[in-house]
């Protein structure tokens, strides 16, 4: 938290002076320190209250984004966020009442023995010092011993620049300055071995200075109100900050030191009175007392309340929220509403597991299709070889057809005569492996006269003309009886003579 030194101050002012009342306290007062440390106390209710919300939003989010898990029972989904919310809502009133607890709790007892406290023993001690201070700025002839730096409170340290030093005295440079309630130090590095110049803060003031056309710091001053010199032959020290939250944080410290800005003029013409403070040396000392007592508390107040604030979140919403998912949630659903209406299937989950189900079925089809598929060799037994015995029985009883014989009267106009030797029947190769009986047929001759009527047939046959022996394929091995029938015989081959020659 940042506080207005201004308003800080003025508040501490007048806590002071309503203490004690018509008469001038001769000590600091331990009532006006715990009425200003309770009214900073109860601002920290606010911030406190503002991260609850926070949290409150953040978890609203989380439970929104897990809802969307879901998205397919669209009334499941809806019924869950409305109960994980509404026990959200109730765990937010309690956690902010608890917070309420700790900061009312924090506010009913100022411990001032607190280990980190700094003390009134510390503070009078450093009161003592800024009344030296003062009595050495009216005994100028008088030499005071400077007591150790490290028994007084320092308000700040840190690098400032000194702005107006001319450029024949070594110009602009950077210096490590420490800030206590007595006087400003700047040395010339962090480790504080050398010390530059040591000034003390009785009637200084501080003022504005605007910043240079050139330059990119930000600059403040500081003066004395007697008109004296300040530093060497310097009326002002120019101060200058790389920004304007440093030079801020600066005035805020040298309040706190007592060193007050100079009154602008436009606020004394408003009548802006009430704005200032009393110039007694006594009460402005007495106000800085306070001001670093309560400083130091609230401090540890701040402390305190960050470290309860995550703790008693998370115990009282986050935890208690995650056991309420886990072991609560199931029982208010089921209590709540008709469980068939919140597991109906959104429209779009519907279509979607109908395709889902048509794919399925089609590639179940498929697979059973890929499945009767058989990918090994099957052999198959030859049959045995067909019975034919019975059509050589048969041509065995069958009669010869018998043809007439060719007339030997040759057509007129040939001669008869033939050429070469008289054509007769081509020989009938016996096959290999046939039986010893059958012996070469006889040459066929002219059929020679028969009776018109022997063996009292009134209808002899005709002579058989003979044929062309019958060839056996050679794809099937000998003695085995052909399935062809035999072959219709053919007629001898008749050579015409040739025509007689003129030289003949």
């Amino acid at each position: 938290m940042e506080f207005d030194e201004k308003d800080l101050r003025r508040e501490i002012s007048y806590a002071i002076k309503n203490i004690h009342g018509v008469r001038t306290g001769l000590f600091t007062p331990d009532m006006a320190f715990e009425a200003i440390v309770k009214k900073q106390i109860v601002k920290l209710k606010e911030p406190s209250l503002k991260c609850v919300d926070l949290v409150v939003s953040e978890l609203a989010t989380v439970i929104k984004k897990c809802a969307e898990k879901l998205s397919s029972y669209p009334r499941l989904r809806e019924e869950t966020e409305r109960i994980v919310t509404t026990y959200i809502r109730e765990r937010e009133g309690r956690t902010k009442d608890q917070i309420l607890l700790l900061i009312d709790i924090e506010q009913s007892y100022i411990n001032t023995n607190h280990e980190d406290f700094i003390g009134f023993a510390n503070c009078y001690y450093t009161e003592q010092l800024v009344t030296c201070a003062q009595q050495r700025s009216t005994q100028l002839n008088k030499k005071r011993a400077i007591p150790n730096q490290g028994e007084i409170l320092v308000i700040r340290r840190g690098w400032l620049t000194i702005n107006n030093i001319s450029l024949m005295k070594g110009g602009s440079k950077e210096y490590w300055f420490v800030l206590t309630a007595e006087s400003l130090s700047w040395y010339k590095d962090e480790e504080e071995k050398e010390k530059k110049y040591m000034l003390p803060l009785d009637n200084l003031k501080i003022r504005d200075v605007e910043k240079g056309f050139m330059s990119n710091k930000h600059v403040f001053a500081i003066f004395n109100t007697e008109q004296r010199n300040v530093y060497k032959d310097l009326r002002q020290i120019e101060l200058a900050c790389d920004s304007q939250e440093d030079v801020d944080s600066w005035k805020a410290s040298f309040l706190r030191a007592g060193v007050y800005p100079e009154k602008d003029q436009a606020e004394n013409e408003d009548g802006a009175q009430e704005n200032t403070f009393s110039m007694d040396p006594q009460l402005e000392r007495q106000v800085e007392t306070i001001r670093n007592l309560v400083d130091s508390y609230v401090a540890i107040i701040n402390k305190s309340i960050r470290d309860l604030m995550p703790k008693t979140i998370m115990h009282l919403m986050i935890n208690n929220t995650k056991a309420f998912i886990h072991h609560e949630l199931l029982a208010y659903l089921y209590s709540s509403a008709d469980q068939s209406s919140l597991m109906e299937e959104s429209a779009d989950q519907a279509q979607r597991r109908d395709d889902m189900l048509r794919m399925y079925h089609a590639l179940k089809e498929a697979l059973n299709i890929i499945g009767d598929i058989s990918t090994s060799t099957v052999s198959t037994p030859v049959p045995p070889p067909v019975d034919d015995t019975w059509l050589q029985s048969a041509s065995s009883h069958s009669p010869t057809p018998q043809r007439r014989p060719v007339s030997s009267i040759h057509p007129p106009g040939r001669p008869p005569a033939v050429r070469g030797p008289t054509p007769g029947p081509p020989l009938i190769p016996v096959p290999v492996g046939a039986a010893a009986s059958f012996s070469a047929p006889p040459i066929p001759s002219r059929p020679g006269p028969q009776s018109v009527f022997a063996n009292n047939d009134l209808f002899p046959a005709p002579p058989q003309i003979p044929s062309r022996p019958v060839r056996i394929p050679p794809g099937i091995p000998p003695g085995v009886p052909s399935r062809r029938p035999p072959a219709a015989p053919s007629r001898p081959t008749i050579i015409r003579p040739a025509e007689p020659s003129l030289l003949d």
